[in-house]
Protein backbone atom coordinates (compact mmCIF):
# COMPACT_ATOMS: atom_id res chain seq x y z
CA UNK A 1 0.00 0.00 0.00
CA UNK A 2 1.12 3.05 -1.14
CA UNK A 3 2.76 5.61 1.79
CA UNK A 4 0.35 8.77 1.58
CA UNK A 5 2.30 12.14 1.63
CA UNK A 6 1.21 15.00 4.04
CA UNK A 7 -0.90 17.97 2.34
CA UNK A 8 1.41 21.18 3.12
CA UNK A 9 0.54 22.63 5.74
CA UNK A 10 -0.88 26.57 5.84
CA UNK A 11 2.09 27.01 8.62
CA UNK A 12 4.58 26.44 6.07
CA UNK A 13 5.73 26.59 2.32
CA UNK A 14 7.54 28.89 0.09
CA UNK A 15 3.96 30.90 -0.14
CA UNK A 16 4.35 31.91 3.68
CA UNK A 17 8.02 31.74 3.43
CA UNK A 18 7.83 34.81 0.64
CA UNK A 19 5.15 36.78 2.51
CA UNK A 20 6.80 36.57 5.47
CA UNK A 21 10.22 38.27 3.68
CA UNK A 22 7.85 40.49 2.62
CA UNK A 23 6.58 41.56 5.57
CA UNK A 24 10.05 41.53 6.81
CA UNK A 25 11.43 43.74 4.29
CA UNK A 26 7.78 46.31 4.64
CA UNK A 27 8.87 46.09 8.30
CA UNK A 28 12.46 47.11 7.76
CA UNK A 29 11.44 49.86 5.24
CA UNK A 30 8.65 51.26 7.40
CA UNK A 31 11.66 51.27 10.61
CA UNK A 32 13.97 53.08 8.02
CA UNK A 33 11.63 55.34 7.53
CA UNK A 34 10.89 56.61 10.99
CA UNK A 35 14.54 56.17 11.63
CA UNK A 36 14.74 58.89 8.79
CA UNK A 37 11.94 60.76 10.77
CA UNK A 38 13.72 60.94 13.89
CA UNK A 39 17.16 62.23 12.02
CA UNK A 40 15.43 64.65 10.28
CA UNK A 41 13.35 65.95 13.79
CA UNK A 42 17.27 66.02 15.46
CA UNK A 43 18.84 68.40 13.07
CA UNK A 44 15.78 70.27 13.14
CA UNK A 45 16.10 71.07 16.67
CA UNK A 46 20.18 71.32 16.42
CA UNK A 47 20.18 73.76 13.17
CA UNK A 48 16.75 75.69 13.52
CA UNK A 49 16.25 76.01 17.22
CA UNK A 50 19.90 76.09 17.78
CA UNK A 51 19.71 73.40 21.16
CA UNK A 52 22.87 72.83 22.51
CA UNK A 53 24.94 69.80 21.53
CA UNK A 54 24.01 68.42 25.56
CA UNK A 55 20.25 68.68 24.86
CA UNK A 56 20.13 67.29 21.56
CA UNK A 57 22.72 64.38 22.89
CA UNK A 58 19.05 64.16 25.60
CA UNK A 59 16.57 64.67 22.80
CA UNK A 60 18.23 61.41 21.14
CA UNK A 61 18.40 59.02 23.97
CA UNK A 62 15.04 59.99 24.89
CA UNK A 63 13.75 59.24 20.99
CA UNK A 64 15.71 55.96 21.26
CA UNK A 65 13.75 55.27 24.52
CA UNK A 66 10.03 55.65 22.54
CA UNK A 67 11.41 53.51 19.60
CA UNK A 68 12.25 50.78 21.50
CA UNK A 69 8.80 51.13 23.66
CA UNK A 70 7.15 50.90 20.51
CA UNK A 71 8.64 47.99 18.76
CA UNK A 72 7.76 46.43 22.27
CA UNK A 73 4.29 47.34 21.65
CA UNK A 74 4.31 45.94 17.97
CA UNK A 75 3.09 49.73 16.85
CA UNK A 76 4.89 52.30 15.07
CA UNK A 77 5.92 55.76 15.84
CA UNK A 78 3.11 57.42 13.46
CA UNK A 79 0.17 54.52 15.32
CA UNK A 80 1.39 55.63 19.39
CA UNK A 81 -1.70 56.92 21.38
CA UNK A 82 -1.94 58.08 24.90
CA UNK A 83 -2.75 54.89 26.08
CA UNK A 84 0.69 53.67 24.97
CA UNK A 85 2.27 56.84 26.25
CA UNK A 86 0.66 56.44 29.74
CA UNK A 87 1.81 52.56 29.74
CA UNK A 88 4.81 53.42 29.58
CA UNK A 89 5.03 56.10 31.63
CA UNK A 90 3.63 53.45 34.26
CA UNK A 91 6.57 51.23 33.82
CA UNK A 92 9.17 53.55 33.90
CA UNK A 93 8.07 55.07 37.16
CA UNK A 94 7.52 51.35 38.46
CA UNK A 95 11.32 50.88 37.10
CA UNK A 96 12.12 53.58 39.32
CA UNK A 97 12.67 56.80 37.82
CA UNK A 98 11.41 60.03 39.13
CA UNK A 99 8.87 61.70 38.08
CA UNK A 100 11.29 64.69 37.40
CA UNK A 101 12.82 62.20 34.68
CA UNK A 102 9.84 61.48 33.19
CA UNK A 103 8.64 64.83 32.91
CA UNK A 104 11.90 65.73 31.31
CA UNK A 105 11.60 62.27 28.61
CA UNK A 106 7.69 63.27 28.14
CA UNK A 107 8.84 67.02 27.17
CA UNK A 108 11.30 65.57 24.62
CA UNK A 109 8.44 63.61 22.71
CA UNK A 110 6.16 66.05 22.93
CA UNK A 111 8.27 67.86 20.99
CA UNK A 112 8.95 65.49 18.23
CA UNK A 113 5.18 64.65 17.79
CA UNK A 114 4.69 68.43 17.89
CA UNK A 115 7.20 68.26 14.87
CA UNK A 116 5.18 65.53 13.15
CA UNK A 117 1.89 67.48 13.29
CA UNK A 118 3.55 70.59 11.34
CA UNK A 119 4.97 68.38 8.97
CA UNK A 120 1.37 66.50 8.28
CA UNK A 121 2.34 63.08 9.93
CA UNK A 122 0.06 62.82 12.29
CA UNK A 123 -3.58 64.60 13.22
CA UNK A 124 -3.04 64.35 16.60
CA UNK A 125 -0.52 64.72 19.20
CA UNK A 126 -0.69 61.78 21.33
CA UNK A 127 1.69 63.51 24.56
CA UNK A 128 -0.02 66.38 24.57
CA UNK A 129 -2.40 66.23 27.35
CA UNK A 130 -0.50 63.13 29.34
CA UNK A 131 1.66 64.46 32.76
CA UNK A 132 4.35 62.71 34.74
CA UNK A 133 3.50 61.27 37.83
CA UNK A 134 3.96 64.35 40.80
CA UNK A 135 7.39 64.45 41.98
CA UNK A 136 7.46 64.65 45.68
CA UNK A 137 8.30 68.46 46.54
CA UNK A 138 11.98 69.03 48.41
CA UNK A 139 11.87 70.12 51.85
CA UNK A 140 13.14 73.85 52.42
CA UNK A 141 16.12 74.55 53.16
CA UNK A 142 16.46 76.27 56.41
CA UNK A 143 18.87 76.91 59.41
CA UNK A 144 18.97 75.66 62.55
CA UNK A 145 18.25 78.31 65.16
CA UNK A 146 21.93 78.39 66.49
CA UNK A 147 23.47 78.56 62.65
CA UNK A 148 21.33 81.43 62.13
CA UNK A 149 21.96 83.65 64.68
CA UNK A 150 25.57 82.76 64.25
CA UNK A 151 25.10 84.01 60.84
CA UNK A 152 23.34 86.91 61.71
CA UNK A 153 25.63 87.93 64.21
CA UNK A 154 28.85 87.52 62.18
CA UNK A 155 30.88 90.53 62.10
CA UNK A 156 34.01 90.96 59.79
CA UNK A 157 37.54 90.00 61.03
CA UNK A 158 35.96 87.08 63.07
CA UNK A 159 36.49 84.29 61.11
CA UNK A 160 38.69 81.43 62.63
CA UNK A 161 41.41 79.09 61.26
CA UNK A 162 38.84 76.77 59.86
CA UNK A 163 36.89 79.16 57.78
CA UNK A 164 38.53 81.16 54.62
CA UNK A 165 40.42 84.36 55.09
CA UNK A 166 38.39 87.63 54.72
CA UNK A 167 39.34 90.14 52.38
CA UNK A 168 39.63 93.98 52.09
CA UNK A 169 35.74 94.15 51.65
CA UNK A 170 35.04 92.14 54.68
CA UNK A 171 37.39 94.47 57.08
CA UNK A 172 35.97 97.34 55.76
CA UNK A 173 33.56 98.79 58.36
CA UNK A 174 31.14 100.26 55.39
CA UNK A 175 30.90 96.88 53.88
CA UNK A 176 30.75 94.94 57.06
CA UNK A 177 27.59 97.26 58.52
CA UNK A 178 25.63 96.93 55.07
CA UNK A 179 25.86 92.93 54.99
CA UNK A 180 25.04 92.60 58.67
CA UNK A 181 22.09 94.89 58.72
CA UNK A 182 20.52 92.81 54.90
CA UNK A 183 21.37 89.72 57.20
CA UNK A 184 19.39 90.66 59.98
CA UNK A 185 16.91 92.00 58.22
CA UNK A 186 16.61 89.21 56.15
CA UNK A 187 16.29 86.45 58.89
CA UNK A 188 14.44 88.93 61.32
CA UNK A 189 11.61 89.89 58.70
CA UNK A 190 11.22 86.40 55.98
CA UNK A 191 12.09 88.89 52.64
CA UNK A 192 12.88 87.60 49.44
CA UNK A 193 15.52 89.04 48.22
CA UNK A 194 13.66 91.07 45.64
CA UNK A 195 11.36 92.51 48.47
CA UNK A 196 14.90 93.37 49.76
CA UNK A 197 16.86 94.99 46.85
CA UNK A 198 13.43 97.55 46.00
CA UNK A 199 13.30 99.07 49.83
CA UNK A 200 14.10 102.44 50.22
CA UNK A 201 15.58 104.07 53.17
CA UNK A 202 11.96 106.39 53.84
CA UNK A 203 8.20 105.93 52.95
CA UNK A 204 7.04 108.09 49.86
CA UNK A 205 4.76 107.90 47.17
CA UNK A 206 7.09 107.88 44.37
CA UNK A 207 8.13 104.48 45.94
CA UNK A 208 5.10 103.10 46.35
CA UNK A 209 4.21 103.69 42.78
CA UNK A 210 6.70 102.74 41.47
CA UNK A 211 5.93 99.16 43.39
CA UNK A 212 9.09 99.75 45.92
CA UNK A 213 9.03 99.09 49.56
CA UNK A 214 10.67 101.19 52.55
CA UNK A 215 12.14 101.00 55.61
CA UNK A 216 10.08 102.76 58.74
CA UNK A 217 12.14 102.62 61.79
CA UNK A 218 9.78 104.58 63.66
CA UNK A 219 6.81 102.14 63.46
CA UNK A 220 9.66 99.18 63.41
CA UNK A 221 8.43 97.73 60.18
CA UNK A 222 9.30 97.31 56.48
CA UNK A 223 6.61 97.71 53.97
CA UNK A 224 7.24 95.88 50.64
CA UNK A 225 5.74 94.86 47.17
CA UNK A 226 5.44 91.03 47.33
CA UNK A 227 4.24 88.86 44.28
CA UNK A 228 1.38 89.78 42.12
CA UNK A 229 1.41 93.70 43.26
CA UNK A 230 0.64 92.56 47.06
CA UNK A 231 1.92 94.79 49.42
CA UNK A 232 2.35 93.72 53.36
CA UNK A 233 3.65 95.87 56.41
CA UNK A 234 6.43 93.09 58.21
CA UNK A 235 8.13 93.78 61.50
CA UNK A 236 11.85 94.18 62.20
CA UNK A 237 13.23 92.92 65.54
CA UNK A 238 15.56 94.73 67.89
CA UNK A 239 18.75 92.78 66.63
CA UNK A 240 17.68 93.94 62.83
CA UNK A 241 16.51 97.45 64.58
CA UNK A 242 20.28 98.21 66.16
CA UNK A 243 22.20 96.64 62.75
CA UNK A 244 19.74 98.91 60.12
CA UNK A 245 20.14 102.00 62.68
CA UNK A 246 24.68 101.77 62.85
CA UNK A 247 24.08 100.95 58.35
CA UNK A 248 22.12 104.14 57.73
CA UNK A 249 25.57 105.91 60.23
CA UNK A 250 27.84 104.80 57.64
CA UNK A 251 25.69 104.50 54.81
CA UNK A 252 26.76 107.80 52.95
CA UNK A 253 30.44 107.36 53.92
CA UNK A 254 33.30 106.84 50.94
CA UNK A 255 30.17 107.70 48.41
CA UNK A 256 30.00 110.98 46.47
CA UNK A 257 26.82 112.83 45.94
CA UNK A 258 26.82 112.62 42.55
CA UNK A 259 27.37 108.66 42.45
CA UNK A 260 24.27 108.53 45.65
CA UNK A 261 21.93 110.65 42.62
CA UNK A 262 20.71 108.05 41.12
CA UNK A 263 20.16 105.30 44.11
CA UNK A 264 19.94 107.87 46.36
CA UNK A 265 16.27 106.62 48.29
CA UNK A 266 17.97 102.69 48.00
CA UNK A 267 18.52 101.28 51.25
CA UNK A 268 21.10 98.79 50.73
CA UNK A 269 23.92 100.39 48.18
CA UNK A 270 26.80 99.68 46.56
CA UNK A 271 30.21 102.15 46.53
CA UNK A 272 28.77 103.69 43.20
CA UNK A 273 25.55 104.72 45.29
CA UNK A 274 23.28 102.46 42.76
CA UNK A 275 20.78 100.04 44.18
CA UNK A 276 22.40 96.45 44.89
CA UNK A 277 21.02 93.69 42.79
CA UNK A 278 20.37 90.27 43.62
CA UNK A 279 22.59 88.87 42.46
CA UNK A 280 25.39 91.15 44.04
CA UNK A 281 23.44 89.93 48.02
CA UNK A 282 23.52 86.21 46.64
CA UNK A 283 27.18 86.74 46.35
CA UNK A 284 28.20 88.79 49.43
CA UNK A 285 25.60 86.37 51.88
CA UNK A 286 27.63 83.08 50.70
CA UNK A 287 30.98 84.65 52.11
CA UNK A 288 29.71 85.84 54.71
CA UNK A 289 28.53 82.39 55.54
CA UNK A 290 31.54 80.67 55.01
CA UNK A 291 33.53 83.07 56.87
CA UNK A 292 31.00 82.43 59.47
CA UNK A 293 32.00 79.11 59.86
CA UNK A 294 28.63 77.82 58.49
CA UNK A 295 29.19 74.30 56.98
CA UNK A 296 26.56 75.01 53.92
CA UNK A 297 26.60 78.34 51.82
CA UNK A 298 23.72 80.23 52.51
CA UNK A 299 21.60 81.63 50.18
CA UNK A 300 18.81 84.61 51.02
CA UNK A 301 15.56 81.91 50.41
CA UNK A 302 17.33 80.16 52.62
CA UNK A 303 16.74 82.65 55.53
CA UNK A 304 13.61 83.18 54.33
CA UNK A 305 12.98 79.40 54.96
CA UNK A 306 14.56 79.86 58.63
CA UNK A 307 12.37 82.54 59.34
CA UNK A 308 9.51 81.00 58.95
CA UNK A 309 9.98 77.86 60.34
CA UNK A 310 10.90 79.52 63.30
CA UNK A 311 8.66 81.62 63.72
CA UNK A 312 6.28 78.33 63.30
CA UNK A 313 8.52 76.31 65.81
CA UNK A 314 7.87 79.13 68.12
CA UNK A 315 4.11 80.16 67.97
CA UNK A 316 2.46 77.07 65.97
CA UNK A 317 0.30 80.01 63.83
CA UNK A 318 0.40 78.83 60.70
CA UNK A 319 -1.77 82.00 59.16
CA UNK A 320 0.67 84.48 60.92
CA UNK A 321 3.15 82.83 59.00
CA UNK A 322 1.31 82.72 56.21
CA UNK A 323 0.89 86.55 56.21
CA UNK A 324 4.45 87.77 57.62
CA UNK A 325 5.39 85.29 53.89
CA UNK A 326 2.93 87.09 51.99
CA UNK A 327 1.56 84.07 50.52
CA UNK A 328 -1.53 83.99 48.81
CA UNK A 329 -2.64 80.32 49.01
CA UNK A 330 -1.94 78.78 52.62
CA UNK A 331 -0.70 75.68 50.98
CA UNK A 332 2.47 77.45 50.61
CA UNK A 333 3.20 77.53 53.87
CA UNK A 334 2.11 74.81 54.77
CA UNK A 335 5.39 73.14 53.50
CA UNK A 336 6.93 74.90 56.69
CA UNK A 337 4.46 72.18 58.73
CA UNK A 338 6.71 69.32 57.61
CA UNK A 339 10.00 71.48 58.54
CA UNK A 340 7.91 71.87 62.04
CA UNK A 341 7.48 68.12 62.62
CA UNK A 342 10.62 67.50 61.07
CA UNK A 343 12.62 69.23 64.40
CA UNK A 344 9.90 67.82 66.97
CA UNK A 345 10.79 64.27 65.57
CA UNK A 346 14.66 64.88 66.18
CA UNK A 347 13.60 66.33 69.59
CA UNK A 348 11.53 63.18 70.33
CA UNK A 349 14.71 60.78 69.18
CA UNK A 350 17.16 63.23 71.21
CA UNK A 351 14.95 62.78 74.68
CA UNK A 352 12.55 60.03 74.56
CA UNK A 353 13.86 56.83 76.48
CA UNK A 354 12.14 54.55 74.59
CA UNK A 355 12.33 56.47 71.18
CA UNK A 356 15.45 54.22 69.66
CA UNK A 357 15.59 50.18 68.65
CA UNK A 358 17.97 48.87 71.34
CA UNK A 359 17.49 51.66 74.07
CA UNK A 360 16.44 51.05 77.58
CA UNK A 361 17.18 53.06 80.48
CA UNK A 362 16.39 50.21 82.63
CA UNK A 363 19.53 49.95 85.41
CA UNK A 364 19.43 46.50 85.86
CA UNK A 365 19.87 46.04 82.66
CA UNK A 366 23.07 48.24 82.48
CA UNK A 367 21.24 51.59 82.25
CA UNK A 368 20.72 53.00 78.36
CA UNK A 369 22.20 51.01 75.73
Amino acid sequence: MAQAHPEPSAASGPGLDATRDAAARAHGAASAAEDALVLQYLAHVRVEKRLAQRTVELYTLDLDKLGEFARQAGVSLLQVHSAHVRRWIAQMHAGGRSGRGIALILSGWRGFYAWLGRQGYITSNPVQDVRAPKAAKPLPKALSVDDAVRLASYRGGESGADTPQGDALDDDPWFSARDAAMTELLYSSGLRVSELTGLDVAPSEAARKAGRGWLDLQAGEVEVQGKGGKRRAVPVGTAARKALLQWLEVRGQGVSAAALQDGQTALFIGRNGTRLTPQSIWQRLKRRSLLAGLATPVHPHMLRHSFASHVLQSSGDLRAVQELLGHANIGTTQVYTRLDFQHLARAYDDAHPRAKLGQTSDPKRGGKK
